[in-house]
């Protein structure tokens, strides 16, 4: 085991958890546990934003792709750019300002109480149940991909790695809840993107340029320089349909409720982009450049989501190819505790707070939070001790679920009047089990990626039920034309 190697990722893992003692110590009810209370700047929500939402998909899953399919895996690429831009122009202000006007909501079940007068929490406990179950899946993904790591760089066998990780993400989101969770993701985002600018030019410079690259990709597969080849009109559709998922991302959208002023929304959705367009055009590079490495250079890939990691190693000194497999780990802790805490707040303000035991004191809600962090890591860690995981499959199904269960109601609910809780329930329920239903079938309109006919379904479902239940109640109309105002 390289010393240098070992020193870089103990140097980097013992920051994480020094900014989660920093914050442990500054956490005083749960609005600073599960929000930060309402005090982050643009930089760190931006950054914050984006690396909580890429994930390790954006160093493993995404240069695996682009490893295996080539050019036509850039599509995805598209999807998500369009998509990430929408979400913030059109979503983050106003979710800003509504959550703030509606009792200081400070958690996406909370928001939607508040908005459709849920005061039976029947709309609220859906809404739970439905971050539950796909955090639980997107929780795993991570963990599988931070044991792949382990499991690649130290020569660990995978239950080992993925212990190690699991317990690195789950302590200092534990200690120092969302500050510090927001906190150590601007500085991974940073990391990731460094990581994903340097890697790419590296193994530009060790082939000889781009036409060497282009070159020996031809003479080995000409079909991954065809942006097209190989793939349909339902394959292209399929890959564009991710950026549809923003809208309804829980562990995204409270970074648009937790920046200090909505004023500061146009420098964040700035910062947030340009972040995003480096760091997606460095992955799709790796994986294409590291094919024309892997074949100039008889490397055996026996993983294609490695070939970051296997890039790392082959190119750098043991103490930078540390820092760059540390992206690596950035890039995963930055999205599974923001999943943590998203999954931990629910449970805690929207099921213990509001349903079990209102009278809980601040101190008690923050410990519960605390608790209920531990739980959901063991589900996901039990669900991730299958080695065969693959870390796109599992990012995915959880991003299809949120996306088409949450997504139509999140924009209807700032842009419509007319919407009611019996139509908000029946959009979650029907684009859940839609993604569901619509993963266990295969061929022809079936291999179409399951988030696009579950948002369209759940936003048919929540205009045609919300008119057929009588439309919304004055009051609820009233509270649409009272944030209105505030935006204008």
């Amino acid at each position: 085991m390289d010393i240098p190697l070992l020193s870089s990722f103990i140097l980097y893992m013992l920051v994480m958890l020094g900014i989660g003692f920093y914050f442990y110590f500054k956490t005083d009810d749960l609005s600073d546990y599960v929000l930060g209370g309402r005090g982050l700047g643009p930089g760190v929500t931006a950054l914050s934003a984006g690396a909580s939402d890429m994930s390790g998909w954006l160093l493993l899953g995404l240069p695996g792709m682009m490893y295996s399919d080539g050019l036509v895996g850039s599509w995805i690429a598209v999807g998500l750019f369009i998509g990430a831009y929408l979400n913030w122009h059109y979503v983050a202000k106003p979710l800003r300002v509504y959550t703030h006007h509606l009792n200081d909501a400070i958690t996406i079940p909370d928001y939607f109480s508040n908005r459709f007068e849920d005061n039976k929490n029947g709309l609220r406990v859906v809404t739970a149940i439905v971050i539950l179950l796909f955090y639980t899946l997107y929780t795993s993904s991570g963990l599988v991909g931070g044991a792949k790591l382990f499991e690649a760089t130290f020569n660990l066998d995978y239950s080992t790695a993925l212990l190690i990780g699991s317990f690195i993400i789950v302590s200092y989101t534990f200690l120092g809840g969302y500050n510090a969770v927001s906190w150590t993701d601007f500085i991974q985002g940073i990391l990731m993107m460094l990581a994903l600018v340097v890697t790419p030019l590296a193994v530009l410079s060790e082939i000889g340029g781009i036409e060497k690259v282009i070159d020996i990709i031809e003479v080995n597969d000409i079909t991954k320089l065809d942006i097209v080849s190989g793939s349909s009109l339902i394959g292209i559709l399929s890959l564009l349909a991710w950026g549809l998922g923003y809208f309804g991302q829980p562990h995204i959208l409270v970074r648009f409720m937790s920046i200090r002023d909505e004023s500061e929304m146009e420098r964040a959705k700035a910062i947030g982009m340009s972040w995003m367009g480096i760091s997606i055009l460095g992955s799709l590079s790796v994986g294409f450049f590291g094919f024309a490495y892997v074949v100039a250079n008889g490397v055996d890939l026996q993983d294609s989501e490695k070939i970051f990691i296997s890039l790392s190693q082959l190119l750098f000194n043991p103490w930078i190819a540390g820092f760059l497999l540390a992206a690596i780990l950035a890039a995963i802790m930055s999205t599974i505790d923001s999943q943590l805490l998203v999954s931990s707040s629910v449970l805690t303000r929207d099921i213990y707070h509001a349903i079990l035991h209102k009278d809980a004191s601040d101190k008690e809600l923050v410990w519960v939070g605390r608790a209920t962090v531990m739980i959901i890591a063991v589900i996901a860690w039990y669900i991730s001790t299958d080695s065969n995981s693959s870390v796109l499959k599992l990012v995915s199904y959880a991003w299809a679920g949120f996306g088409a269960a949450f997504g139509p109601l999140i924009i209807l609910s700032l842009f419509s009047r007319e919407i009611t809780k019996t139509g908000a329930i029946a959009g979650m329920v029907v684009g859940s089990i839609t993604v569901i239903v619509y993963k266990q079938l295969e061929g022809g309109i079936f291999d179409l990626y399951e988030l696009l006919p579950g948002f369209v379904f759940a936003w048919i479902a929540i205009v045609v039920v919300s008119k057929i239940s009588g439309g919304a109640s004055q009051r609820s109309k009233e509270i649409f034309d009272e944030v209105q105002e505030k935006l204008r």
